[in-house]
């Protein structure tokens, strides 16, 4: 059978390998899922996994009360001791960055079962070299518990140990999403620094921003038609830098001095200062 076929596009802008498998279903072996892990990623991951009609056997995680809380919610067996862990083709490991190798060295998987991670930073060889089917299963998205996302929409960046394991983890993956990837660790960490960038910094600018209007005496709220509209912007433009506005952009230095003297947290006015001049510089290459 002849190997996959890669179709390029605008999203991947060449980092990515979009891959039609459509025609290689019958590589599919992957029937049963283990997730483990009870934090935001496997809660979200055990909900999308669990209403894509694939066969979510357990949530297994050491804190009995909250993988028996994520897999009533899933629908689907729970346990938290080793010498309970269900038999599966696949685990995800739904762990913190720094707890992959060690679950994953832990754990009496099965000789056969496919092992992956869900970490965007780590590499696939942080799992065991003894499992011969190892992955990474990385979904772009900020999770948070109790709040729903639409798996359908994340993109999933797949990498295994082999070609077939990724053949058959990509069928897999389009069962929850519609948007899968391959990208190998160096790129799949490109993309993870990129993420904090847009993501955790961005919420806390917001966080900043609350901080200064409390300390004012105003509302929050006051902000987020702002937000909206600055979200949009970059969503809409061909580059976020095309619809930069400010006073960083405009070269207005008085403007600059008169924050940065209002600013009484030293690190906080050296951030200032320091996006300002880069905001200032970019727009000069543009």
């Amino acid at each position: 059978m002849p190997g996959p076929q890669v179709a390029t596009s605008g999203f991947e802008s060449g980092f990515f390998e979009r891959r039609d498998i459509t025609k290689q279903i019958s590589f599919f072996s992957l029937e049963s899922i283990v997730i483990i892990g009870s934090g935001n990623v496997a809660e979200s991951l055990a909900l999308a996994v669990a209403g894509s009609g694939l066969r979510l056997v357990q949530v297994f995680a050491r804190n009995a009360a909250r993988a028996q809380e994520v897999a009533v919610a899933a629908g689907c067996g729970w346990a938290s001791r080793p010498e309970e862990l269900a038999a599966a083709d696949l685990y995800l490991l739904a762990v913190s960055d720094r707890a992959v190798a060690e679950v994953a060295a832990a754990l009496p998987f099965p000789d056969h079962a496919a092992v992956a991670h869900t970490a965007g930073s780590v590499p696939l060889e942080a799992l065991p070299a003894k499992f011969a089917r190892r992955a990474v299963f990385y979904p772009l998205q900020t999770f948070t518990q109790g709040r729903r996302v639409d798996f359908r929409d994340i993109p999933l960046f797949i990498e295994a140990s082999t070609p077939a394991l990724q053949t058959e983890l990509e069928t897999l993956a389009r069962r929850i999403s519609r948007h899968v990837f391959a990208a190998d660790s160096a790129r799949r960490a490109q993309l993870h620094l990129a993420a904090v960038f847009v993501c955790n910094f961005v919420n806390h600018m917001y966080a900043v921003g609350a901080r200064l209007m409390g300390d004012a005496g105003l509302d929050f709220a006051l902000l987020k038609p702002l937000i909206a509209e600055t979200t949009a912007k970059a969503l809409d433009a061909a580059s976020p830098c095309a619809v930069q506005t400010g006073p960083a952009v405009r070269g207005d230095l008085p403007t600059q001095q008169r924050h940065a003297s209002m600013i009484d947290d030293r690190l906080l006015r050296m951030i200032y200062i320091a996006i300002s001049q880069h905001i200032w510089e970019t727009s000069r290459k543009m």
